[in-house]
C-alpha cells in the first residue's frame, strides 16, 4: 500500500548567478574578450561604455513593479531561463571547441609536406603504375617523416582501395627514391635506417668521418643508444678520438625529418591577466586592462519598465514584452556583477600569492620560493580551495623576470636538517645546478646525487630525486656520459 510522507530535507544549490561567476572565473584574459562580444550579441540589455550616472539606471525596476497584481509576480527565474530565452543557460562556459578556435586563427600561408614530396614525385620518371604506389607511400608517411606501417600492409591497401597489383620489391624500389626526396632522412622506417639516410647523403661521403660513422650505426646502433662506448670502440676498432668525432656528426643529425608538424606551425603567445611594477621600490600589482571591460545596462531597456508602469497592464502581448525585457535586464546585470566580482577575486588572490612569494617577486631567484598548496591562499583570502584553483588555472603573472603562470608558485615542501621547510622547485634548481657541473665522463648516479643533496641540508629520498629528474628531464647516468 502506498503511503504519502513529509519530508523536510537541507540542501545547498548554486544560484544562477554563482554559476555564471564560477565559469567565469576560470576563463583567461585572451578567451574573456570573446566571451564578453559573445554576450554583447546574445543580449540586446547589455552595451559596452562607462556606465551612467542618472539615478534612474541604478533602479532598473519601478518600486512599486512588486506590488504588481499576482498574475505580474508569477514570473519564475527558470521560465525565463529557458534554452529558448538565450540569457544565462544560452550564455555558455567560456569553453570554445578547437574547431571555432581554428577557424579565427590566422595560418601563415605554406606547402605541407605532403604536398610538398608529392610535387617531388611528380619530378620522377615514373609510369601512372609507380606514381600510384608513390603516392600510397606518401600518404602513410606520418607528421615527423617515418613510414611506420608495414610494406605488406601497403601494398594490400594499394590493391583492395585502388586495385593495383604489385610485390615487395617493386614497392621497396619507389620507396628508395622517395627516400631521396627533401628533407633527407624522410620516408625512414626506423631511426636507425633515418640516420643511415641521411649520412650517406652527405656532400663527402668519401671523408673517413662518415664512413666510420655508418658502421657505427649499421653495426652498433643499440650500443650507440645506450651509450656503450667500451663496446664500440672494441667492435668498430676505433680509438677514441674517431669516435668522438664519429658521435658528434651523428648527434648532429635530424631524428625528426618531417618536423613532426606536417608543415604548418602554430606559434602560441601568453597574455599575462596580472602585471607586475615596482612602484618606489614596492611591488604593484594591476589586472590586464581586458579583463575589466566597460559595460553598463540598456538605458531604453530601463526606459521600457516606465512605460509599462503608466500602461493597461491587462494588455497580454505588453505583458509578455516586459517579461522579456525583465529577463535580458537581469541577465545582463547578473553578467556585470560577475565580471566584478571576478576582478576582485583575481586581485585578492594574486595579492596573497604575492605576499606570500615576496622574497622571489623582490629578486626573481627561484630559491626564494616558499613552499605553497592552493589551501595557504584558501586560508588567507577566507575562500575555498576550488576558488583558488580556478584563479591559478591558466592564468599568467608578468614580472620583471618575466611571465609565470601562477601555477609556477605552487609547490611542495622539502624538510631540511635545520626543520625548515623549503620548495621543491629549490631542491629541483640545485639537483639541476649539480647535473649540469658533472664530470661527463663520470655522470653522477641517483645514490650519489642524494648524498650531494644530503650534504646540502636538503632530507629527500632518491626514489625523489628519480621523481625530480624526470620532471626536469635529465636522463639517467649512463645516457649522461660522454668522452
Amino acid at each position: 500500500m502506498q503511503k504519502l510522507n513529509l519530508n523536510q530535507v537541507l540542501s545547498q544549490k548554486l544560484s544562477p548567478q554563482q554559476i555564471q561567476f564560477i565559469k567565469l572565473l576560470q576563463v583567461p584574459t585572451a578567451e574573456l574578450e570573446a566571451r564578453v562580444e559573445e554576450e554583447l550579441e546574445i543580449n540586446p540589455a547589455l552595451e559596452e561604455g562607462k556606465e551612467e550616472t542618472d539615478d534612474r539606471q541604478e533602479e532598473v525596476l519601478p518600486d512599486n513593479y512588486e506590488e504588481e497584481s499576482k498574475e505580474d509576480k508569477d514570473i519564475n527565474l527558470d521560465d525565463y531561463l529557458s534554452d529558448d530565452y538565450g540569457g544565462y543557460k544560452m550564455q555558455g562556459d567560456g569553453n570554445y571547441s578547437p574547431d571555432e578556435e581554428e577557424r579565427e586563427m590566422p595560418l601563415s600561408s605554406g606547402t605541407s609536406l605532403h604536398e610538398q614530396l608529392l610535387s617531388q614525385l611528380s619530378f620522377l620518371r615514373l609510369d601512372g603504375h609507380q606514381k600510384l604506389i608513390g603516392k600510397q607511400l606518401i600518404g602513410s608517411i606520418e607528421s615527423d617523416g617515418y613510414i611506420r606501417r608495414d610494406l605488406e600492409a601497403i601494398i594490400n591497401d594499394l590493391a583492395f582501395s585502388q586495385n593495383v597489383e604489385t610485390d615487395l620489391d617493386e614497392v621497396e624500389e619507389v620507396l628508395r627514391k622517395i627516400q631521396n626526396f627533401d628533407p633527407a632522412g624522410i620516408a625512414a622506417r626506423s631511426l636507425q635506417e633515418c640516420l643511415i639516410i641521411q649520412l650517406e647523403r652527405k656532400e663527402h661521403q668519401e671523408d673517413e668521418v662518415v664512413q666510420k660513422a655508418i658502421k657505427v650505426v649499421n653495426d652498433c646502433f643499440d650500443e650507440f643508444t645506450k651509450k656503450h662506448y667500451d663496446k664500440i670502440l672494441k667492435k668498430c676498432n676505433l680509438n677514441e678520438h674517431d669516435l668522438k668525432e664519429v658521435i658528434q656528426m651523428i648527434t648532429r643529425l635530424n631524428p625528426k625529418p618531417g618536423g613532426g608538424s606536417d608543415g604548418l606551425m602554430r606559434t602560441q603567445y601568453i597574455i599575462p591577466d596580472f602585471l607586475l611594477n615596482m612602484v618606489n621600490g614596492k611591488p604593484e600589482i594591476t589586472l590586464n586592462s581586458r579583463n575589466a571591460p566597460e559595460l553598463r545596462v540598456s538605458r531604453s531597456y530601463s526606459e521600457m519598465f516606465e512605460a509599462y508602469d503608466k500602461s493597461d497592464k491587462k494588455d497580454k502581448k505588453l505583458k509578455d514584452t516586459v517579461s522579456f525585457v525583465k529577463q535580458k535586464l537581469d541577465a545582463a546585470k547578473w553578467f556585470i556583477d560577475a565580471i566584478k566580482q571576478r576582478q576582485q577575486t583575481l586581485l585578492k588572490t594574486m595579492h596573497a600569492i604575492l605576499e606570500y612569494q615576496e622574497e622571489f617577486f623582490e629578486e626573481g631567484d627561484e630559491t626564494k620560493l616558499r613552499p605553497m598548496i592552493l589551501k595557504d591562499i584558501a586560508e588567507r583570502i577566507d575562500m575555498d580551495i576550488s576558488t583558488v584553483s580556478r584563479v591559478a588555472n591558466s592564468k599568467a603573472i608578468q614580472t620583471e623576470f618575466g611571465v609565470f603562470p601562477l601555477k609556477y608558485f605552487f609547490s611542495e615542501g622539502i624538510s631540511t636538517e635545520g626543520g625548515e621547510d623549503v620548495s621543491n622547485r629549490e631542491v629541483k634548481s640545485v639537483l639541476q645546478k649539480l647535473v649540469d657541473n658533472e664530470d661527463k665522463r663520470k655522470p653522477l648516479s641517483d645514490d650519489k646525487l642524494v648524498k650531494l643533496l644530503n650534504e646540502k641540508s636538503y632530507n629527500i629520498a632518491r626514489r625523489t630525486v628519480a621523481k625530480y629528474r624526470e620532471q626536469l628531464q635529465i636522463p639517467v647516468a649512463r645516457l649522461r656520459k660522454e668522452l
